[in-house]
Order: structure tokens, then C-alpha cells, then sequence
């Protein structure tokens, strides 16, 4: 009567364990794709979003300098100006009351010439005076002018660096950086998702492994238990069976447990709802690429990003070199201009006597002693330049370095796809032989469950060997720029449109 209370108490046990256990697949998932977790990832991350910001900010204030650099057009208008003071005349001693106006306008077209951070102008100043006068003395009391003063300048500094240029292509470089700096996290995302990913889909594998387990103890208890009621098998069997089967519904429910604890940690990733539900969908081959290790750090050491970003930290530090060699320094500008003006009485008459009006002028700027200003600061400029090129040179080590790290990981990994897959062949035929003895009463259930627990354990190495493998090639493709399952180089489309603009 005891034996079959505890009978009953354990198949309780084990009806409850298999609906825990199965509770949550028997909602509805969507399948979700390792691109299209990507996809979703890259929309939703705030890293992501804070680089994008920062590379349309680096785009427009390219943008803006490109804009400063095409013609300016400009017109001034002072509609009206009105004054009336009392002034005193020196030479008669006497105040006299002096009332004028004018109205006018200014319109230019600035050029700043590129090549040599010159500056040219066109300026046309119109205007109209009106004056005047109640003193005695005034030769003509009342003014009335029309004014036009037409005339093309240009001013060229000297001696010193062409600062539009450089301001220019300071600019380029920094929209360039953010570019790289875009391009490296979303390859970083790539990776941290397909970790994720394929985390997922281990422990929906386990999972699956964990069910079968069940699965088969659900068989074997079956077995046992009409072989003790037939009286060919002592009850012990029975009760043996029983702890396999409870133990097996347990995996299956700490493993479900496991699934969700990673699928929360993923959402969590991409930017999904909790709530949401979904099931990993990818096709996990065992399929190993040759890998050519000098090919992999010759095209790494030509494209990769870090080193671009290295060589623009370089170009930055060579034009600071160039700025602190400018404190101080002895310069000049030229500046020459050749116009028209006329002015007459009459609107109609203004132009009938023009007058040229040319200017030529240089300027020096001379400095004599700066207390040692201009050498500090080229000092602390060229430890800058030293600064960035020993990093570019760490930079091609560490790159070099790690790519002989993960060819040589990819290759005891093929080893250990081989290994796995060979242990599963040995423990599938060890299981199903010894599953044969089981059901001829040769081998007893708890023998049976160490090759049963064999079996799960080699799937689930060859599983975790497989996905290692991918993450790894994965790996490789982002540190050398290279695709070696299908043989091409990878180059990200924004960098591509990139150089075609420049």
C-alpha cells in the first residue's frame, strides 16, 4: 500500500514537472533571424544612436564649411538715417545748427579663394546724403549727393599656413573619424548579438536535448513498469525509473528556465519588449573554411578602421604641429583693390564723371619676444605627433597579434567539431546498443541513464563546439574586413560612399 502511495506522489511529481516544464512554448513565437536581430539592434541601441547624432553633426559642420567656401552674397541696407546737433566752427567761433540725413545700401559677393587662403571681394556701396547748414559761413548751406562706389579687392596673408585649407580638411577628418567610430561599434554590435544569438539558440538546443532525455526515460519507465507488474523486475527498478524520469522532467524545466533567463538578456540587447515572444531561427552547420592566416593580416593592416582612426589622430597631430609653429610668428598680408566712384547732385548725372579709385597696401606682423611661448608649444605638439604614431604602431601589433590568436582558436576548433562529432556517432551507437540490453532485462536503468546522459552531454558539446566555430569565423571577418566563406572583403557601404565623394 506504501509503495504504491510513493508510486503515486512521484508520477504527481512528474505530471506537474512536464506542464512547468512546458508551459511557455505553448505560447505563440515569432522566429527571429540572426540579420534581422541585427537590424532591430541597430535601430533601438542608444550607443548606436549617440554615434549616429554625432556623425550627422560631423556631416553638417562639413557641410557648413563647404558652404562658407562657395561665394557669399550679402546686401546692407540703412533705409534712413536722420541727425540735427549744434556744432561749433573753430576757425569762426560760432555754433551753428547743422541737420542731416541719408539712406543707402551695401551689396558684396565674398570669395575665399582655397588654394592660397585668399579672399576676394566685389563691393558696391550706393547711397544718398542730404545736409544742411545755417551757418553764415557756409559756402553752400544745402547738400543734396548721390554717391556709388564700385570696386573689386583682394587680400592674400603671407608668410604663414593656409588656414582655410587646413580648417577644411580638419573638418573632413573629423567627419571621417565619426564615420569609423559609426562603422567599428555597429561591427562590435554585430558581434555582442551574434553572442547573444547563438546563446539563445544553445539553450533552446539544450533545450530540445533535455526533452529527449525525457523523452527516452519516459520510454524506459514505461518499460520497467509493465515488467514489474508482469513480477519479471523487482520493484527497486521501478523506483529507480521513477528518480530518471522525475530528474529528467527537472532538466527540462531548469533548462525552459535557462532559455528565458537568455532571452530576457537578449531582448534586453536588441531593444525587443520583455513580454515579447520569439524563437531563434538559424541553421547551424558544422562546415569549416579554409583561413589563410598572411592574407588575413595583410588585408587586416590595409583596412581596418582602428588604423584609419590612428592615421587621422596623426594627420591632427601633424596640424597642430603646424598651429603651434604659427605662435607668434612673423606674417603679413597684401591687400589691392581697383573701383569706380561717381557722385553728382543729380541721380541722372552721377555716372557722367567716374572716378578710378586704385589701392594697393602690405602689412607685416613682427613679433620680438614671446618669453619662450612659441617653442613650448611646438614642443608639446611634437610629443603629441610622437604620441599618435607610437599608437598607430601598437594598433598593427595588437591587430596582428589577435588575428594569429583567433586563426589558431579556428583551427583547434575544427579539431574539436571533429572530435564532438565522432564522440556523438560513438555514445548515439553506445545508447541504442545498451537501450537493446535495457529492454532485454541486462542492464539496469540506472546504467542505462549514464549512457543516456553521455549522449545529451556529447550533442550539447558538439553544439557549443559549432557555435564557438562561428563566433570565432564571425570574429575573424570583423578584425580583418574579410569573408572567407565566401572569399570576398567586406567593405561597409558608408566608407565606400565616403571615398567616392572624395
Amino acid at each position: 500500500m506504501r509503495n504504491r502511495k510513493i508510486h503515486r506522489g512521484y508520477k504527481g511529481f512528474l505530471i506537474s514537472g512536464i506542464l512547468m516544464a512546458t508551459a511557455f512554448t505553448l505560447q505563440a513565437q515569432a522566429l527571429l533571424t540572426m540579420e534581422r536581430a541585427l537590424e532591430i539592434a541597430e535601430n533601438n541601441s542608444p550607443d548606436m544612436k549617440q554615434t549616429e547624432l554625432a556623425l550627422v553633426r560631423s556631416q553638417e559642420r562639413l557641410n557648413a564649411q563647404r558652404a562658407r567656401l562657395k561665394s557669399q552674397f550679402s546686401v546692407t541696407l540703412d533705409p534712413f538715417q536722420y541727425e540735427k546737433t549744434n556744432r561749433f566752427d573753430q576757425q569762426t567761433s560760432e555754433w551753428y545748427l547743422n541737420e542731416s540725413a541719408s539712406s543707402g545700401g551695401t551689396f558684396s559677393i565674398n570669395q575665399r579663394i582655397l588654394p592660397t587662403d585668399g579672399q576676394l571681394m566685389l563691393v558696391n556701396r550706393f547711397s544718398y546724403d542730404y545736409s544742411l547748414t545755417e551757418s553764415a559761413y557756409a559756402a553752400d548751406p544745402l547738400s543734396k549727393t548721390y554717391r556709388n562706389n564700385l570696386y573689386l579687392q583682394f587680400t592674400q596673408p603671407i608668410f604663414t599656413y593656409n588656414r582655410t585649407r587646413m580648417e577644411t580638411e580638419t573638418l573632413e577628418l573629423e567627419y571621417e573619424g565619426s564615420l569609423l567610430r559609426y562603422l567599428i561599434m555597429r561591427l562590435a554590435l554585430e558581434r555582442n548579438v551574434a553572442q547573444q544569438f547563438y546563446a539563445v539558440y544553445s539553450n533552446q538546443m539544450s533545450l530540445d536535448i533535455a526533452k529527449e532525455e525525457l523523452s527516452s526515460n519516459q520510454e524506459s519507465y514505461n518499460i520497467i513498469k509493465n515488467k514489474v507488474e508482469g513480477g519479471l523486475l523487482a520493484l527497486e527498478e521501478l523506483y529507480q525509473a521513477e528518480v530518471n524520469l522525475a530528474t529528467s522532467s527537472s532538466g527540462v524545466f531548469n533548462a525552459e528556465l535557462t532559455l528565458q533567463n537568455s532571452m530576457d538578456q537578449f531582448k534586453v540587447l536588441v531593444g525587443l519588449p520583455l513580454d515579447s515572444s520569439l524563437m531563434i531561427a538559424a541553421e547551424i552547420m558544422a562546415d569549416t573554411v579554409p583561413v589563410n592566416q598572411e592574407l588575413a593580416i595583410t588585408h587586416a593592416l590595409a583596412n581596418r578602421m582602428e588604423l584609419r582612426e590612428r592615421e587621422i589622430e596623426i594627420e591632427n597631430a601633424n596640424f597642430g604641429l603646424i598651429q603651434a609653429k604659427a605662435t607668434n610668428e612673423f606674417a603679413g598680408s597684401i591687400t589691392a583693390s581697383f573701383g569706380v566712384q561717381a557722385y553728382d547732385e543729380a541721380f541722372a548725372q552721377m555716372f557722367n564723371r567716374p572716378t578710378n579709385t586704385p589701392a594697393i597696401g602690405i602689412s607685416f606682423d613682427i613679433p620680438i619676444f614671446d618669453w619662450g611661448e612659441r617653442k613650448s608649444e611646438i614642443k608639446a605638439a611634437e610629443a603629441s605627433l610622437q604620441t599618435s604614431q607610437l599608437q598607430y604602431q601598437v594598433e598593427q601589433t595588437d591587430i596582428e597579434v589577435n588575428i594569429r590568436s583567433v586563426v589558431r582558436s579556428l583551427k583547434n576548433l575544427e579539431n574539436q567539431i571533429q572530435i564532438q562529432q565522432k564522440t556523438v556517432e560513438n555514445a548515439t551507437l553506445a545508447y541504442d546498443i545498451n537501450l537493446e540490453r535495457y529492454r532485454n532485462g541486462d542492464l539496469t536503468s540506472l546504467d542505462l541513464g549514464i549512457y543516456q546522459n553521455q549522449l545529451s552531454e556529447a550533442k550539447m558539446s558538439l553544439t557549443n563546439a559549432i557555435i564557438n566555430y562561428k563566433i570565432e569565423l564571425l570574429n575573424l571577418k570583423i578584425q580583418t574586413l574579410y569573408d572567407f566563406e565566401q572569399q570576398l572583403p567586406i567593405i561597409p557601404e558608408e566608407l565606400l560612399a565616403d571615398e567616392n565623394k572624395k
